[in-house]
């Protein structure tokens, strides 16, 4: 087993700017995690945002801007939602994986698209 990536289109819905990028697909993290360089990109001044306070995986708490509303967009899927911005690399988290109906193939190193529901995705409303 090793690191799975995924190429995203992210895009800044107030002003309609995109970007494409290669995250890191991590099951560990909660939310959609962008760099700042990306943030920038996408047209958003970071020092204007809300903030969020994460909690890291050694156990330290960090206030981060919050940038809003971005779609994520992988092959057939989209979700639209909010990004931390935070670290030296992009990180597609558990939330918008599941919000896009995707799952990781460890054997392959791949993001795919539920093969169960492959023409849209379906998430749990329980």
């Amino acid at each position: 087993m090793g690191l799975t990536y995924a190429t995203l289109k992210l895009t800044n819905l107030f002003n309609r700017q995109a970007v494409e990028i290669s995250a890191l697909v991590d099951t560990g993290a909660t939310f959609m995690c962008v760099t700042e360089e990306v943030a920038l990109q996408l047209g958003f001044d970071i020092t204007e945002v809300s903030r969020q306070t994460v909690t890291l995986a050694d156990g330290h708490q960090l206030k981060v801007p919050k940038i809003a509303p971005i779609e994520i967009a992988f092959e057939n899927r989209s979700y639209v939602t909010e990004a931390v911005v935070l670290g030296n690399e992009s990180l597609l988290g558990v939330i918008p994986l599941e919000a896009m109906d995707l799952i990781v193939d460890p054997r392959q190193q791949a993001l795919i698209v539920n093969p169960q529901h492959p023409n849209y995705p379906v998430a749990l409303a329980k």
